[in-house]
């Protein structure tokens, strides 16, 4: 329980009609959720409106209702606090519903296309590692030190993230490495947040549906950095055209990270294999368990952070050395018959081009490289094309299938990929709406030391169709395969 007055501390109020003295139970901006003497927060959303359901929230029991316009109809002994921005309110009531957890916790935000997960979730591999407690919000998963929680957002709600940010306190977290979404950002959702830290890995082709154009992408990314205080570290890929263009306007201490540019942190790949990397980092070298020139970057980008957080740099490569990879990550396996199949999120197209170079820097060019891809509906269609010309162009054989379809039909999807492909390629590809046929079809054409690309779901363990996710595992279902294929 606490006093409405004391949660509204920094929220910019426009006008309030009735008592802010009163005791409120919770914050909700989902009205089904509301109980007796919570508070609403009427959100405007890109398909509905909360300021549609403050009726059914007052009739359920909310005490206090936060909106950016007052509803026709003022009802006696409810409060109204009439706000400019509902996300950016909910952020702060958030935070001061939960004591602001993030100034009690060193909380590091990764933002960029790719590379946030794997960033993320390594960060807190090694600084678990290293023998601290930690946290991590992540697209994969949850964590409160050992207790895992399911993940629905790349970046949840203010609610969300101070609810387990707190948690974290509780359990006495010294960290958190939380991944910080372009949609996060432009929703508030990271407002009020006391970051110690942000990191920017790179920027390309992505989530164009709801950015009206990359300029306005790119500066939803860059305002992260712009609103870091002094106090805070920000680490940015500098190899990216982008990459300084985040650091222009950050009061941060400044810091850059590259393999081809000079940087703070500097590495070079001396070797790349399957089982691994060869790295120079910083004049010392260190063998890693990840591959291709994309985990590089990301284990650069993870050496930076745990020397600025206080890990000696002789230590921070000894945990390096150790760290494994992230689900859905460039995962492989070796069936009996010697064919490697690899699982891989990859679901831009900078993503697909910079795993299918690497299987390239390591492939001996005597096999084949079957690659399987699909593009998600509801989703930005632009990259369609694109992804399809990459993966037909740089593999032996592309089959086009279904990602997650959502409320499109997966065929038009396909043969919006299929506009893509270049005459000379046509050959190469085919089209395949069963998503398990199409990952069949591929290893039933593979040949011993064959390499088969399944990309774009990754760590997802579900096909969602018509709003309903289907229970679907691109890496079980290739491991499944290919062992019968080996029977």
């Amino acid at each position: 329980m606490k006093q409405l007055k004391d949660i509204l501390y920094k929220v910019h109020i426009e006008a309030v009609h009735g008592a802010t003295d009163i005791t409120v139970s919770k914050i909700e901006f989902d009205s089904r959720k509301i109980e007796l003497n919570d508070v609403f927060v009427a959100i405007r959303g890109t398909l509905s409106d909360g300021h549609d359901y403050i009726e059914k929230a007052l009739s359920l029991g909310a005490i206090a209702v936060i909106c950016e316009e007052f509803p026709s109809v003022i009802v006696n002994g409810v409060t109204y606090i009439k706000v400019k921005d509902s996300n950016e309110a909910l952020a702060f009531l958030a935070a001061n519903y939960y004591e602001n957890p993030s100034e009690n916790i060193r909380l590091v935000g990764v933002t960029g296309t790719n590379g946030k997960t794997t960033i993320a979730s390594l960060l807190y591999q090694l600084f678990k590692k290293a023998g601290y407690k930690v946290g991590l919000l992540s697209t994969v998963k949850i964590m409160v030190d050992e207790q895992e929680f399911k993940a629905t957002h790349t970046t949840p709600d203010s609610l969300t993230i101070n609810k387990y940010l707190d948690l974290m306190v509780q359990e006495g977290c010294e960290f958190c490495f939380m991944e910080v979404s372009s949609h996060g950002v432009h929703q508030k959702r990271t407002e009020a947040l006391h970051f110690e830290g942000g990191v920017f890995t790179n920027l390309s082709h992505d989530h164009l549906d709801y950015h009206n154009t990359f300029a306005e992408y790119r500066d939803v990314k860059k305002s992260f950095f712009d609103n870091l205080p002094k106090s805070a570290f920000a680490i940015t890929n500098i190899d990216d055209k982008n990459g300084l263009v985040m650091l222009q306007n950050t009061k941060a201490k400044k810091l850059t990270y590259a393999l081809k540019s000079y940087a703070d942190y500097k590495a070079q790949i001396l070797e790349n294999q399957l089982s691994g990397l060869l790295l120079k980092i910083n004049d010392n070298e260190v063998w890693v368990k990840l591959i291709g020139s994309f985990n590089a970057y990301n284990l650069l980008a993870i050496y930076g952070v745990a020397v600025e957080l206080g890990i000696e740099k002789v230590e921070a490569l000894r945990l390096l050395s150790e760290l494994e990879s992230v689900s859905g990550r460039f995962q492989f396996i070796v069936s009996d018959s010697k064919i490697t199949a690899i699982v891989d999120y990859a679901h831009t197209p900078d993503a697909l081009e910079n795993v299918l170079k690497t299987i390239e820097d390591i492939r001996t060019k005597n096999e084949q490289l079957i690659t399987v891809v699909g593009c998600g509906g509801d989703r930005d269609k632009t990259k369609r094309p694109i992804m399809a010309n990459i993966a037909s162009s740089m593999s032996d054989k592309a089959i086009f299938t279904s990602d997650n379809p959502r409320t499109e039909n997966p065929e038009t999807i396909i043969e919006e990929m299929e506009k893509g492909v270049e005459p000379q390629n046509f050959k190469k590809t085919v089209s395949i709406l069963d998503r398990k046929q199409a990952i069949k079809t591929a290893c039933q054409l593979a040949n011993p030391n064959d390499i088969i690309l399944i990309a774009g779901k990754g760590h997802e363990t579900y096909q969602e169709i018509n709003g309903v996710r289907h229970d679907f595992d691109d890496l079980q279902i290739v491991t499944e395969l290919l062992k019968q294929l080996n029977k």
